[in-house]
């Protein structure tokens, strides 16, 4: 039986891994390493070239420790000239923050989906009627952007513009069951949203639920949900080809109307040189006057 001894002996020795002895790594790294993570903001080459010891190579060293933080979830890379580490980039969905912003509906907004709840189907024209100012299509899509009005069809007038309602959406952000739960004239008057002192024959409607069509409304043509134009574009009318007898009979009155407005100018011109004839003195006449001059000179003298 062989001793503990001998088995010992006949066992193989383990491998040494290179694992188990790493190699040292350069202490301008790891000076390096711990200069970035420590700042707070990127560190540009020369700033960090001041901290390293003399000798040592800022490039060669900057690019061998960006290869060693290559695989992991942190990477140096470079900003803007500066160096710096950041997430990798494959990770940054790790880091998204999803968070919903509370925006405050303006006053005209309010206004105007108080009037779509309450007059529906209604179109802007409308609204802009109720309101007594004009409506800017920017209310409108904050509006549709909520998801607490939508277009509904296109009226039967001309320029068939848009209709809008109110959505599901907007009953479920103010809690009610059905558009008939909206608070009527009395209610608002209690809550003091109306002044006690209403004109005669001032009343607040009872809207509706049914989402059918009006006998005044059509249905939205495709793409008018996406687009949510509001009014529909208007084609510019292709211009008939006209005869060629038509054409010709255009090009002889236009050459007959230069050919006026020709004669028309030379008979402007020489009125006008006649007009400057008449107003220049004829080249005889100052030495007619200066004879006549000379002679009373000589009859003063005579004692004439």
């Amino acid at each position: 039986m062989a001793s503990l001894a001998e088995v010992r002996r006949d066992e193989p020795e383990e491998e040494i891994s290179p694992m188990d002895h790493p190699v040292a790594r350069p202490e301008e790294l790891r000076l390096l390493e711990a200069l970035l993570f420590a700042s707070a903001e990127p560190i540009d080459q020369a700033t960090l070239a001041k901290r390293m010891p003399d000798g040592v190579d800022i490039k060669q060293a900057l690019a061998q420790l960006q290869a060693e933080y290559a695989p992991r979830g942190v990477n140096l890379v470079r900003v803007a000239n500066k160096w710096t580490f950041r997430t990798a980039g494959d990770l940054s969905w790790l880091m998204t923050r999803e968070s919903t912003e509370t925006r405050k509906l303006s006053r005209a907004a309010i206004e105007v989906l108080a009037i779509i709840a309450y007059h529906q189907p209604v179109t802007r024209a409308e609204i802009e009627e109720i309101r007594g100012v004009v409506t800017s299509k920017g209310t409108i899509d904050v509006l549709l952007e909520t998801g607490w009005i939508r277009p509904r069809g296109r009226r039967k007038t001309p320029g068939r513009p848009l209709t809008f309602g109110t959505t599901d959406g907007f009953l479920s952000q103010f809690s009610l069951e059905a558009l008939g739960d909206l608070p009527g004239l009395e209610e608002l008057k209690g809550t003091g949203l109306l002044d006690s002192r209403l004109p005669t024959g001032f009343s607040v409607p009872s809207p509706s639920d049914d989402a059918t069509l009006r006998e005044d409304e059509e249905p939205l043509e495709p793409g008018d949900t996406l687009e949510l134009l509001l009014a529909p574009a208007v084609e510019p009318e292709a211009e008939e080809p006209k005869p060629e007898a038509e054409a010709a009979a255009e090009v002889e009155s236009a050459e007959v109307d230069v050919t006026a407005e020709a004669e028309i100018e030379a008979e402007a011109e020489a009125e006008a040189a006649a007009e400057v004839d008449a107003a220049e003195p004829d080249a005889g006449e100052p030495d007619e006057r200066a004879d006549h001059a000379g002679d009373e000179d000589d009859a003063e003298d005579r004692g004439e």
